[in-house]
Formats: structure tokens, C-alpha cells, sequence
């Protein structure tokens, strides 16, 4: 059974909003880097200039801003208990380069030791003597991305130094 659309309803179709109208409603919902807004333009069927000229006007605008996307973020992943080596290839990712990835990291002023033992206490609870078990939170430490030095003197487990090694 076919329902009619209710009388008064415009058959024609609406126009494509342009690449400026839809990267600005994304930004609506959350920060955004220009190399995420360029990925979901392009994916959107937006042309390479037409997204270039609107994520331009965006930044002129102060709409967009790599800085403020990564202080957001880095204050966020940092409040779910991340470590400084994911961080950094997050960050990464979204097409920051290392001199600024390091002068965030540093002025987070975080203690990595601290919140690596936050979140064991978090996740385990009360320490353990059982070699295994401290095995196990070591590499439950080192995939959220705290240094082997960190995870080692938090845990008391061997850890391999080439775990420090950033991708």
C-alpha cells in the first residue's frame, strides 16, 4: 500500500546545500580538523576547490581552528585516561605536525605516572603480586599508550623498551 505525500509538500527536490552550509554544520556538533572536514566533504560529493574555498572562509572566520581542535581533543582523550604515545598518533592523524603535537603535549602539564595508576585503579582495582597479572595490566597500559618506563614503574612488570617506540 502506497501513501500520497501530504498536499502542499514541493515535489521537487531540495538543492544540494554547498560545501561552506555543510562543513559549517558539522562544526555545529563538534570541532573538527581541516583534514577531517576536507575527508567528509570529498566523501559528501563536494568538489577539491569548492571544499578548499570553504574551509578557508571557515578558518578566516574563526569557525575552524586545528589549535582549538587539538586542545579539545588532547583535554578529552586525556580525561579518558590515554597515555601521551596514542595522543600523539591521534593527533597525528588529523594532520598536525610533531613540533605542535610536543608543545601540546607539554603544555598539558600532565602526570602520565599518576594517571597511568588511574586507570589501573579504575580498571583492576588493588595491586597484585601475581607476575602474570601485572603482566596483564602492563599491556593493558601500553595499548592506551603510556611510555614503558611509565607502565613499568606503575605496574613493577617487565616491559620491553621497544614498546616506547612511536609508530
Amino acid at each position: 500500500m502506497f501513501m500520497k505525500r501530504p498536499p502542499g509538500k514541493n515535489d521537487t527536490a531540495t538543492p544540494k546545500r554547498s560545501a561552506y552550509d555543510k562543513a559549517l554544520g558539522l562544526l555545529a556538533r563538534r570541532e573538527h580538523s581541516r583534514k577531517e572536514l576536507k575527508t567528509k566533504l570529498r566523501q559528501g560529493g563536494y568538489e577539491g576547490e569548492e571544499t578548499g574555498a570553504a574551509i578557508e572562509r571557515l578558518g578566516e572566520q574563526h569557525y575552524q581552528d586545528d589549535d582549538r581542535f587539538a586542545e579539545v581533543l588532547l583535554r578529552s582523550r586525556i580525561a579518558q585516561g590515554y597515555g601521551p604515545m596514542r595522543l600523539r598518533v591521534e593527533l597525528k592523524s588529523h594532520g598536525l605536525g610533531d613540533a605542535r603535537i610536543r608543545e601540546l603535549l607539554e603544555a598539558a602539564e600532565v602526570d602520565w605516572t599518576a594517571s597511568a595508576a588511574a586507570q589501573l585503579r579504575r580498571r583492576y582495582g588493588a595491586g597484585t603480586a601475581d607476575p602474570a597479572e601485572r603482566n596483564r595490566r602492563a599491556q593493558f597500559l601500553l595499548r592506551r599508550g603510556f611510555a614503558a618506563a611509565t607502565v613499568r614503574s606503575v605496574t613493577h612488570a617487565e616491559v620491553d623498551e621497544a614498546d616506547d617506540e612511536s609508530p
